[in-house]
């Protein structure tokens, strides 16, 4: 059975740092593209990053280019997301999810885009 499991998120200060991790299991993560997504109160769930399953691509959102970086350790079944330079509007629930469709090279940053998902971790930006 396929899981994904967000761990990592909490309260941090404006410019601070969070490393969110993706723990997968019930199935091989070297066929899967994974994607971060996040959801705000009261606002549509958006694509945050998303790396291929061999690691060699990956893609960001405008507004997390040059703060945020995705990586993966397929040996360890998890897949990362650095954060730094948080802002207060990078407060949101942050899912992952997996999908074994992309070619590998690819990924993407539409919910539609993946067919598995974790249950989601809450990140808060506030002084």
């Amino acid at each position: 059975q396929l899981q994904l499991v967000e761990f990592g998120g909490g309260l941090v200060q404006p410019g601070g740092s969070l490393r969110l991790s993706c723990a997968t299991s019930g199935f091989t993560l070297d066929y899967y593209a994974i994607g971060w997504f996040r959801q705000a109160p009261g606002k549509v769930r958006e694509g945050v990053s998303c790396i291929s399953r061999n690691g060699l691509s990956t893609n960001y959102a405008d507004s997390v280019k040059g703060r945020f970086t995705i990586s993966r350790d397929n040996a360890k079944n998890t897949v990362y997301l650095q954060m730094n330079s948080l802002k207060p509007e990078d407060t949101a629930i942050y899912y992952c999810a997996a999908d074994s469709r992309f070619a590998p090279l690819g990924c993407g940053l539409r919910t539609t885009d993946f067919g598995s998902w974790g249950q989601g971790t809450q990140v808060t930006v506030s002084s």
